[in-house]
């Protein structure tokens, strides 16, 4: 059994199965292996941080389970489905229905206030919760008419992270989510991920270049070399709110 397979999610249903995942990029001085075979078992409802330095394959798989890449061979599950094989028309209902993504910059339209950007998501949702709930599990229910220029880098990334789950996805992937934030603001986005995820059931994803993030996390997931390195598990989950960095 693979080591990463060995510090499984145990008996825990999965919301994942990864096996032997390689990403290949063809470039002028040869060919760049973002992800070498990779192994992982993800639970569902799981917080799962991923650290390593840049270029380890963290955002690579983050990218692949998303459905925002695809991989050059190996294979994903998600509910029985290999995303893998997946069409681009199934991917596409893949990332509609089940997923949720939070990146480093907010990328909200300033012309619209708070409540109408988390709206562009509700929109199209199948089952969407209103956009007045959502901010408001974040922490934001008295800026639901603020513009993103009147908010602070925080509240914008909060209001982010309140589109992303507005739609009740079953996973919700966050890539560097506070890596523009002072530790501050960073902590409040962390405990408006982690409230929102319990709320909603959501397993959460997390990449990050910041070893202080790893104390959230039910499990610590360290790349390198494009190859899950070392899975371990938190003996507690520390709080948002006692994170320091």
């Amino acid at each position: 059994m693979p080591p990463a397979a060995s510090e499984s999610a145990g008996q825990a249903a999965l919301a994942f199965q990864v096996r032997g995942l390689t990403k290949i990029y063809p470039t002028a001085a040869g060919e760049v292996r973002a992800l070498d075979g990779a192994d992982l078992d993800v639970a569902r409802a799981e917080i799962l941080v991923l650290l390593g330095p840049s270029g380890s394959g963290k955002s690579t798989l983050l990218n692949i389970l998303g459905g925002l890449d695809r991989a050059t061979s190996g294979r994903v599950i998600f509910e029985g489905r290999d995303l893998v094989e997946a069409s681009d028309a199934e991917l596409t209902r893949y990332r509609r229905r089940s997923v949720g993504f939070v990146f480093q910059f907010f990328n909200l339209t300033p012309s619209l206030t708070a409540r109408e950007n988390v709206e562009l998501i509700t929109e199209i949702a199948e089952h969407p919760m209103d956009a007045a709930q959502a901010l408001a599990m974040v922490g934001l229910a008295d800026r639901l008419d603020h513009f993103p220029a009147e908010l602070s880098g925080g509240q914008q990334q909060r209001v982010a992270v309140a589109r992303a789950i507005a739609k009740r996805p079953e996973v919700l992937f966050c890539d560097e989510p506070t890596g523009s934030l002072d530790s501050a603001s960073g902590v409040q986005v962390l405990e408006a991920i982690v409230h929102a995820a319990g709320e909603t059931g959501a397993t959460v994803m997390m990449v990050s270049h910041n070893a202080a993030i790893a104390e959230i996390a039910d499990r610590v997931v360290r790349f390198r070399d494009g190859k899950v390195a070392e899975v371990t598990a938190n003996a507690r989950r520390k709080p948002a709110a006692e994170v320091r960095w």
